[in-house]
């Protein structure tokens, strides 16, 4: 049996974030991939100037907080896997 050619078994680890692209947010992981997901999915984020945007904390290499926004966001959000790590949590 030929093996699963891609990303099996390899945990995302955020490298960095930017908003390079237009009304949208750009997620760069470690292993080269980069997830690019519209602003209009996150309005809390959104709604941050482009300096509040700048201010921008990547913690355990899977979660993304800025200063000015009281939420705190996983990767698996912007990965549309909110229920990977929503229990996990609690």
């Amino acid at each position: 049996m030929k093996n699963l050619e891609g990303f099996q078994g390899v945990q995302p680890v955020i490298e960095k974030v930017n908003f390079s692209f237009k009304d949208k947010i750009a997620i760069y992981l470690k292993d080269g991939r980069i997830i690019i997901v519209p602003l209009s999915q996150f309005p809390s984020i959104q709604q941050l100037s482009s300096i509040e945007r700048k201010k921008i904390n990547i913690i355990d290499d899977q979660l993304i907080m800025f200063h000015d926004c009281d939420e705190v966001f996983h990767l698996e959000q912007f990965l549309g896997r909110e229920q990977e790590y929503k229990y996990h949590f609690a």
